[in-house]
């Protein structure tokens, strides 16, 4: 590899900035182009994140830790890592919402990213390798952000939810940074506001749906397959209308993974597994009511439904526990707009006396008496006090997770959730919420962050070879979650804290990797599972720099 010095300081992959030794900068002809000072990583770390905490805004601190990214990947990986419960609500979910929103008015660097255009798809092979540069991909985030959660349709801007989401990778699981590749699937949007902007850097017309959407679709997936035969492949934010479609498409193919529908169900399964550890009660006991059914709310129901199956029951037996009520109230099996994910759990109007009547949450609850309700509405202040009485009336330990984010969307706050459930409500939040003090217990509230899991999975499965990711693995992922929760801690969280989630993740990795190498998907030989593991997981800090480079003086 041949570079200039000024390419070595510029490559963030190689950087190391003020910490280049002397000797290394006698070797790589870097003299004179920093201060003499040769700054040790732990100076670099404190010095960043003085520098961080003067930013007046999160939007401001997210710009800096970008630009920090740009600059020096073991940097800013390692300050990420010492203040990870911090910095993650800044680094991805709520403050990215505000990136996304801003991204072209904001753009400075394309941060590693391929942009894959609908109307150009003639050099898709040479983009994705360009972009690669050389670098051996595991794992590629791909987004078309049609259906950002929260924010919904962004065009090419979304691409800052696949750079966001490997950062987690990296820094909760130790995915090596230069393995891994962001792409945006620019196939048009439908937000008037992009197109009516002159700065927007996407395509400019609406978003294209049907054949030619899922012929660009099936090139890019056909083509990172060839460029990339380990590939993770992990779809983010697409749309209700393409995202189902596809996971059913590819999952029994390739190793391919689905976030919203198949991600936030697992951290719900193991919410819902913490919760059962806590209250003593028997999973296949509840009766659950999803409160927003597009493609999270229903992926989530699916992902629970299995596992009841898991438990012992029949499809038959299983479905009569699971409603789903979305805007227009409970899903009726005569209603004529249902989306195949919908279906299966939709009702018959003749099992109440009311049925015409059920067209809110409310008298929902009133009708079914559900012992779990999780909200994916984006429908702020949904869960009101008098859903959360009625639910508390008829079953002693509620489970009640609304996950809606950003804040502003979120259906219920936590506090609310344990006054008005005199104390009884088993409480997941998708938004990071702080602890509730009442009537002298200290409740810790878990965030059902899809970080706790997801990156966790990955690890797995990447160091197994797996071929495929399947419901085995993704059970086993919940569990090992699920079953960290101290059920004899008044007041315990039904999930584990994002503090620790370097540790959890290596939890559920282990799991998914022994799951997988059980059922045989492993496409090399592997005698030591955990040891695969261990050797899979990738620090910041800084190493000798690789023997090939050459620098040209």
């Amino acid at each position: 590899m041949q570079l200039t010095p000024q390419q070595l300081l510029n490559n963030p992959f190689l950087n190391k900035g003020t910490a280049f030794t002397k000797a290394e900068r006698d070797q790589y002809g870097l003299n004179g182009l920093l201060p003499p000072a040769v700054q040790t990583l732990d100076q670099q770390v404190k010095q960043a994140y003085a520098q961080y905490q003067a930013k007046p805004s999160d939007l401001e601190k997210r710009l800096f830790l970008m630009t920090l990214f740009n600059e020096n990947h073991v940097l800013f990986y390692n300050l990420f890592a010492h203040h990870v419960a911090e910095m993650m609500p800044i680094v991805y979910d709520p403050t990215i919402a505000d990136s996304i929103e801003n991204y072209s008015a904001l753009f400075t660097n394309p941060q590693n990213a391929t942009y894959l255009s609908i109307d150009d798809q003639t050099d898709m092979a040479a983009a994705i390798r360009h972009s690669a540069d050389g670098r051996d991909i595991k794992l590629i985030v791909v987004t078309d952000a049609e259906g950002i959660l929260g924010i919904g349709d962004w065009g090419t801007q979304g691409v800052d939810i696949a750079v966001g989401k490997l950062m987690v990778y990296t820094v909760a699981a130790g995915i090596d940074p230069s393995q891994v590749l962001p792409v945006v699937l620019d196939a048009g949007t439908n937000n008037q506001a992009l197109l009516d902007d002159d700065l927007y850097l996407g395509n400019r017309h609406p978003r294209i749906y049907g054949e030619k959407y899922h012929a660009f679709v099936d090139q890019f997936v056909a083509t990172v397959e060839e460029l990339f035969p380990e590939l993770y492949l992990h779809f983010e934010d697409f749309g209700r209308s393409n995202a189902a479609d596809i996971l059913n498409q590819y999952k029994d193919q390739i190793t391919t993974f689905n976030d919203d529908i198949q991600g936030t169900g697992i951290i719900v399964l193991a919410g819902l597994l913490g919760a059962m550890n806590v209250s003593k009660q028997k999973m296949t006991d509840q009766i659950y009511m999803s409160f927003g059914a597009g493609t999270a709310g229903a992926g989530i129901t699916k992902r629970v439904y299995e596992e009841f199956l898991q438990q012992g029951l029949t499809p038959a037996e299983a479905k009569k526990h699971f409603y789903l009520v979305d805007k227009q109230g409970l899903l009726f099996d005569d209603m004529p707009d249902l989306t195949p994910e919908q279906r299966p759990f939709a009702r018959s109007r003749a099992e109440f006396a009311n049925a015409d009547q059920l067209t809110t949450l409310l008298d929902c609850v009133k009708a079914v008496h559900p012992s779990v309700l999780v909200g994916t509405s984006t429908q702020p202040g949904a869960f009101t006090e008098a859903v959360v009485r009625e639910m508390t009336a008829h079953t002693a330990r509620p489970v009640i997770f609304p996950l809606s984010n950003p804040t502003k969307l979120a259906e219920v706050s936590a506090e609310h959730l344990i006054q008005w459930s005199d104390g009884k409500a088993l409480v997941a939040t998708g938004i990071a919420s702080a602890p509730v003090h009442y009537h002298g217990v200290h409740y810790e509230i878990g965030q059902a962050n899809n970080a706790l899991v997801y990156p966790g999975l990955g690890l797995g499965t990447i160091a197994a070879t797996a071929k495929l990711l399947t419901d085995g693995m993704i059970s086993a992922a919940a569990h090992s979650l699920g079953g960290i929760v101290d059920p004899d801690q008044p007041g315990a969280a039904v999930l584990p804290p994002v503090t620790k989630l370097n540790q959890f993740s290596q939890t559920v990795a282990a799991a998914v990797a022994h799951r997988a190498i059980a059922e045989g998907l492993n496409r090399t030989p592997i005698s030591d599972v955990d040891q695969a593991v261990a050797a899979m997981i990738w620090t910041p800090v800084y190493r000798k720099l690789p023997a090939d480079i050459e620098i040209i003086k």
